[in-house]
């Protein structure tokens, strides 16, 4: 009887077989020129289409064949790039959230109208989930209920209020910065003041402008919708965060916020082309790796900028590889290599590469920390300055004021980070902190990704807070009652004292006597 239980046993661990996901069909948007929120999620489509589910993509790049993969090239939106990038100068708040409102409709609009777009929508095809990229293009959430599938989000920045409010996660102003700010989560009183205002006026802009401008787009092109905009943007199932408390800060996310950083980052960094790796390993003393992201041009810095970066750099004993967009730069010294592109995470997994001079944009912050290499921040927009004071406070970075450069102190800070060791710790530390996960980031969304789709858009992950106002969360309404009642206590009670004090005070027996004299 033992011989058969045991062998009952066997049988039934190794008939037991893991959950598995039937085949999707997956489309995911990209509606920015800006290759780097693609580069963040390609490595992630493509392990979704190695396990056999069919993944469409729409961009705005060129792209190579890959199996199970379809895209569709928006390309329109880089005619208007340059113009768009030029708006995040404006200097007041209110102006700076008009332009990015302006960027996002355009870019919207122009995906929409692209012809392959267009067919796509008209071909009465269905999905079985949408990837929407967060960053403030709410018509295109409703591609998700147009093709009839699971609504799904993504955001290679990591969250922000907004998408907070999405997914009815509270998010403290108090320590949570706005991502377009310089500020940490470690805020003084004036930088604590400073935040929840700015909070308020894009509250404000996002109801009373941004909001209404979106709701026109998405009428016009989802005439025949059956939800509401506001209904389409309540549908997230899950949403994948380009961030890692190791590299931010800790903060309360609901089960259905999965922090996948460094999702794009390979744990087996591929062969440097020969030219690159003989440029690198023949630097006796170590190379410098630089660049200004996909957003911003090296070759667009205006002309006194890059002299001093060319005079700085000439002056170094270290190799400098500069990712430049131009085939030629007059003036280059002999210790630069320039590029249009280079493999940037593999050539900083290199360990002849000793530092990177970076935009400080989150996805080179994380590469960056990854490799355990000290960064020299040269931030222009969005959350790149709120990355590098992080770094500066972390204590692997240094960050200098790209508009106001000169050469004494690029030379001086590229020097300390160089030869002050405490630097390189500090990103190795933070390396080891961010590497020590129970599951590398890439399979951890590719699970979730497969649970959604396995438990038909999980809505019992949906917490109830998206379903409360604004009174009835914060329990404004509970605490009124609370305080209200004991108050009419008193004041009943109060009223009833007076009285039954005035009914027994007794009238003085001279009183009359007074009034006649």
């Amino acid at each position: 009887m033992k011989l058969l239980a045991v062998i009952a046993l066997v049988f039934s661990v190794l008939s037991a077989k893991p959950l598995e996901t039937e085949s999707a069909k997956i489309l995911a948007t990209f509606p920015f020129p800006g290759r780097s929120q693609y580069i963040y999620m390609e490595t992630y489509l493509k392990a979704l289409a190695d396990k056999g589910h069919q993944v469409t993509v729409i961009n705005a790049f060129k792209n190579k064949a890959y199996p199970n993969m379809r895209f569709i090239e928006a390309m329109k939106v880089h005619e208007y790039n340059d113009a768009m990038l030029a708006l995040f100068n404006e200097p007041f708040l209110w102006q700076q959230l008009n332009a990015i409102n302006y960027i996002v409709s355009n870019f919207t609009e122009t995906l929409l109208q692209d012809e392959g777009v267009k067919q796509l929508l008209n071909s009465g095809e269905t999905f079985d989930l949408v990837l929407a990229e967060m960053i403030q293009v709410e018509p295109l959430y409703a591609l998700a209920q147009h093709f009839n599938a699971t609504l799904a989000g993504f955001s290679s920045g990591g969250t922000d209020w907004r998408i907070d409010q999405v997914i009815g996660n509270i998010s403290p102003m108090s320590y949570n910065p706005l991502l377009t700010s310089p500020r940490t989560n470690r805020m003084t009183f004036t930088e604590r003041l400073s935040n929840v205002y700015e909070h308020m006026m894009e509250g404000f802009h996002r109801h009373w402008v941004h909001l209404p401008n979106m709701e026109k787009v998405f009428k016009k092109h989802f005439p025949n919708s059956k939800k509401t905009m506001a209904e389409v943007m309540d549908s997230f199932s899950f949403v994948l965060l380009g961030q890692h408390f190791s590299l931010s800060h800790p903060r309360p996310y609901l089960p259905n916020m999965i922090e996948v950083g460094g999702l794009h980052i390979s744990h087996k960094p591929k062969p440097l082309p020969e030219d690159i790796k003989q440029f690198i390993e023949g630097s006796p003393d170590g190379v410098i790796y630089f660049s200004m992201g996909s957003n911003i041009k090296s070759k667009d810095l205006p002309q006194e900028i890059r002299d001093t970066l060319l005079k700085t750099f000439a002056k170094l004993k270290q190799r400098v590889m500069w990712k430049f967009e131009d085939d030629e730069m007059p003036g280059k010294p002999p210790n630069v290599l320039i590029k249009k592109w280079f493999p940037q995470t593999d050539i900083l997994a290199h360990p002849n590469v000793k530092m990177f001079i970076t935009h400080g944009g989150l996805l080179s912050t994380t590469e960056s920390v990854y490799f355990g290499k000290p960064i020299l921040g040269l931030p222009c927009i969005v959350d790149q300055h709120m990355n590098l004071n992080r770094a500066q406070r972390m204590g692997f970075g240094l960050g200098l004021d790209l508009n106001n450069l000169n050469e004494e102190d690029l030379e001086k800070a590229i020097k300390r980070l160089l030869t002050d060791p405490s630097y390189a710790q500090a990103a190795t530390t933070i390396s080891e902190l961010y590497r020590d996960q129970p599951e590398p980031a890439l399979d951890r969304a590719i699970w979730w990704t497969e649970y959604v789709l396995r438990h038909k858009g999980a809505p019992h992950l949906r917490a109830t807070s998206r379903d409360l106002n604004f009174i009835q969360l914060h329990s404004l309404d509970t605490l009124a009652v609370l305080f209200a009642v004991p108050l009419l206590v008193v004041l009943v009670l109060l009223k009833l004292s007076c009285k039954l004090l005035r009914g027994k005070s007794q009238k003085c027996p001279h009183a009359d006597k007074l009034k006649k004299q």
